[in-house]
């Protein structure tokens, strides 16, 4: 009996494992025969799990709809991974600490002891530190709709809110025209989320931050795109127009770089606003705890600055070239 019940557990991870699988390739993975498999499949459905049969030369069995895997089939490296993803679980999303948390209890509660153990064994302290430049959380909801529409391939019907991301109607100011987009890309970068999309209207690609997203779904389904250069990481990257905001600093300051918006875009720190003048120039907005923090950050893109702003943050170049000048006597 232990035998056969350690094989049925090892045949449910087998088809959660993967699509389909041949009678054939089950009982060799299990190292019996296909008949004595036929009948561990048969203890799985009376268990009520639902192994359905796909008939036809390539036939086999599959995991129906329903069919879930239990927590005590994860294997210690699973268990840990598990452990270390809902404790270091970013808080971009409204309420996802404390789900976290209580997942991981529950988790933790069904684990067989060895497993339990393991899990147990690695408690975390999160700590933030100055450069994590998270964003306001996300509502739940609104993040499944824009997650649903991607994985349906389903448009939506957006409105992009205003720069402090509080809601908006017609005529208020901040707010932009809904607009219909093909939502094809959910990405996490800098602790923001944002959806990359088509813009039907224009016939362009676009990055929005979802927190300053109100996204209707429709029913209209659409055909997939490639993103430009093929590429979203990039793309994502070096946009500049993603519609970020500077992070609340103690200092803020702006400068324009001798350089190419996607180039500065991409090496900038989250919480900065980049701003495309022409083919060559941008504007550069970002913060720090000091003015000399924002005079190291600027000076790291080793570019011609002008248009250095407030007055506090030229001052603070002039006092770091001195200092800098000293130490080369």
């Amino acid at each position: 009996m232990a035998d056969t019940s350690r094989r049925a557990l090892r045949l449910l991870s087998l088809l959660g494992a993967r699509a389909q699988w041949s009678l054939a390739e089950l009982a060799g993975r299990l190292g019996v025969s296909e008949r004595t498999t036929r009948r561990d499949i048969e203890t799985l459905r009376r268990l009520g799990y639902p192994v359905a049969t796909v008939h036809g030369p390539e036939g086999g069995y599959r995991l129906g709809a329903g069919g879930s895997l239990p927590p005590l089939l994860f294997d210690e490296d699973q268990a840990l991974a598990v452990a270390v993803a809902l404790q270091t679980a970013p808080g971009s999303v409204f309420g996802l600490a404390d789900d976290a948390a209580r997942a991981l209890e529950t988790l933790t509660g069904v684990m067989p002891a060895r497993l339990r153990a393991s899990m147990e064994a690695l408690r975390l302290t999160r700590l933030r530190n100055y450069w994590e430049f998270a964003a306001p959380p996300i509502d739940p909801d609104g993040l499944t709709a824009v997650g649903a529409a991607v994985a349906q391939r389903r448009e939506l019907v957006v409105e992009v809110l205003g720069a402090d991301g509080a809601r908006t109607v017609p005529g208020e100011a901040g707010f932009v025209a809904a607009r219909r987009v093909e939502p094809h890309h959910l990405v996490v970068w800098a602790a923001r989320w944002y959806l990359v999309a088509y813009d039907v209207a224009v016939g362009a690609w676009r990055v929005h931050r979802v927190d300053r997203l109100r996204a209707r779904p429709t029913t209209r389904i659409f055909a997939e795109r490639p993103v430009p250069g093929d590429d979203v990481a990039r793309f994502v990257m070096t946009s500049h127009d993603r519609g970020d905001i500077p992070a609340a600093w103690p200092c803020t300051g702006s400068a324009c770089l001798d350089l190419p918006a996607r180039v500065v875009a991409r090496f900038a720190p989250g919480g900065s606003v980049v701003e495309q003048l022409d083919s060559g120039w941008c504007r550069l907005t970002l913060g720090a705890w000091s003015w000399a923090g924002v005079a190291g950050i600027l000076a790291t893109f080793d570019a011609e600055l002008t248009e250095v702003q407030p007055p506090e943050l030229v001052v603070a170049f002039r006092r770091l070239a001195g200092r800098w000048s000293a130490r080369e006597t």
